[in-house]
């Protein structure tokens, strides 16, 4: 019996850890780390309620306006307004949201995930006039494979045309992601960390040339989707077909929805929106979204174990670094008990199984061009699918918004801090189920507790020595070589993981808490 030990796992945000005990080729066990401690919620301690959507976008430069969106629920919910934002600011946060969203699954796939399964090597023999290709080509050229390699060697599958269409797409997708951005900056002002999303609204407005930009830039998004994304995902998954076979995981998925379709209703669980909330396991029978079953367990975390177990709502963040038999700075959240996975793959679920047509459309068609039935979706490739689904499905639709959207309109509604106050906001972000709970005291923050998507599904054991999500894809995976683990990997970034976002040392003063030393 051996041991894997990848640390960090490179092309994801954060530090990430992961351990794998491999018998006969075989992983036996594994465990996921986080592997940094941040503090956040200490951070918001006593201050201004108002800091914490400027404050928590902080917690991940590429994730930030998803922190924007569930703050400002989460201060809505807690200032009276949840049921007072005008549509203008309801459809604003919607688009903003959702287009960085969609730039957010094209850097998943094109910079983190897709390299797993292209190998740039091939365009050293390019011999033909793409400009992209051509100066990546002079760039290998000089000796330099970076940001390439270092990597582990997959088993490249892909004919050579398809593997150089998808090497020039990796640049042409930075070119797209930074149109994205720019319409996310025409609705917000600035990207990233946006002082625009705020309790009552959004202080942008909506003009009629503003909303011409956004719309070109959205049909460029549309068009890359359609025209590129997809079909390079369809292209990946019909050469690594018996992906769809490996690193199913739990079976348990969660989803808080996302982009409100109305309103009026105080109860986020249940808003009817775009992206439906609710969870469900492998029969795909969709369950209404209770989050008085959400806790967080830390037995194998190093936080105080008499904190284990609590709601978010009176959730504590109480470090212990040196605790005996904890791996990890990321909590268990469990639903119900229970081990359940969040991200796209989760969201277009729920959808589907609420009966959704569109997305029933684009699920059905998917799975038969592959022959498949719904349950290949439990898999890498599922992941992988499920993104550029949910980019379709959102570049299909936010055209539609945008031609809601009433210059002249109100887009926010004055309000006042109250003395004391309770709050939630939720949201799929890109990576998944996003939470943020806070308590208002003296017109203060007394406590604020974040549970976000990687903490879901990196999380480590808990209470009862259940693994988290990762560490249940990982088990049984089949590594043909123990020093070239490429299977590890590929499950791991199916997942998209962000440790930014999933552990939150320092002090206000910057002084030395400990040293530590990676061997």
């Amino acid at each position: 019996m051996g041991k894997i030990i990848i640390d960090p796992v490179t092309r994801i945000e954060g530090h990430l850890k992961v351990e794998c005990t491999v018998e006969n080729g075989v992983v036996k066990e594994a465990r996921s780390s986080g592997m940094l401690f941040r503090g956040f919620e200490l951070i918001l301690k006593d201050r201004d309620p108002r800091d914490a959507q400027i404050i928590t976008q902080r917690i991940c430069g590429v994730c930030n306006l998803c922190h924007a969106m569930a703050s400002t629920l989460n201060l809505d919910q807690a200032f009276g307004l949840a049921d007072k934002i005008p549509d203008n600011g309801r459809i604003m946060r919607n688009l903003a949201a959702g287009l960085h969203v969609v730039q957010d699954h094209i850097l998943h796939f094109y910079h983190l995930a897709a390299l797993d399964y292209v190998d740039v090597t091939k365009v050293a023999k390019y011999e033909g006039s793409d400009p992209d290709l051509k100066s990546i080509k002079a760039f290998i050229g000089r000796g330099s494979l970076g940001p390439f390699v270092p990597r582990y060697e997959g088993d490249y599958r892909l004919p050579d045309e398809v593997d150089r269409a998808a090497v020039a797409h990796y640049v042409k997708a930075l070119e797209i992601r930074r149109k994205g951005h720019e319409a996310v900056a025409l609705l917000t002002g600035r990207i990233p960390h946006t002082a625009s999303i705020v309790p009552g609204g959004m202080t942008e407005v909506p003009t009629v040339d503003k909303i011409a930009s956004v719309l070109w830039r959205l049909n460029e998004l549309k068009d890359f989707v359609d025209n590129v994304y997809l079909p390079d995902v369809l292209a990946v998954a019909g050469a690594y077909s018996d992906y769809f076979q490996v690193g199913a995981g739990c079976k348990n998925f969660l989803s808080y929805g996302a982009y409100d379709l109305e309103g009026k209703n105080p109860d986020y669980t249940r808003r009817k929106r775009f992206f439906q909330q609710g969870s469900l396991s492998s029969d795909l029978k969709l369950q209404p979204l209770d989050l008085s079953r959400v806790t967080e367990e830390v037995k194998n975390s190093w936080y105080e174990q008499g904190n284990s177990g609590l709601h978010p709502s009176s959730g504590k963040t109480s470090p212990q670094g040196d605790k005996a038999g904890a791996y990890s700075w990321i909590k268990a959240p469990r639903y119900g008990g229970k081990v359940h996975e969040v991200g796209p793959l989760a969201q277009v679920l729920t959808t589907y199984a609420g009966g959704n047509p569109g997305m029933k459309s684009l699920v059905d068609s998917t799975l038969a061009h592959f022959k498949a039935s719904p349950s290949a979706l439990f898999s890498v490739l599922g992941r992988h699918a499920a993104r550029a689904l949910s980019a379709k499905y959102l570049t299909d639709s936010m055209g539609d918004w945008l031609l809601q959207l009433k210059p002249g309109e109100p887009t926010f509604v004055p309000y006042e801090i109250p003395d004391q106050a309770q709050g939630f906001g939720i949201i799929d972000a890109a990576r998944g189920a996003l939470g943020h709970w806070v308590e208002i005291k003296d017109k203060k923050i007394a406590t604020y507790q974040c549970v976000v998507p990687t903490t879901w599904n990196a999380s480590p054991r808990d209470d009862g020595g259940t693994p988290g999500a990762i560490e249940q894809a990982l088990t049984g995976t089949r590594v043909k070589d123990e020093s070239n683990p490429f299977e590890i990997v590929r499950i791991v970034r199916s997942f998209d993981p962000c440790l930014a976002c999933a552990v939150h040392l320092v002090t206000p003063r910057g002084s030395e808490m400990g040293k530590v030393r990676i061997f």
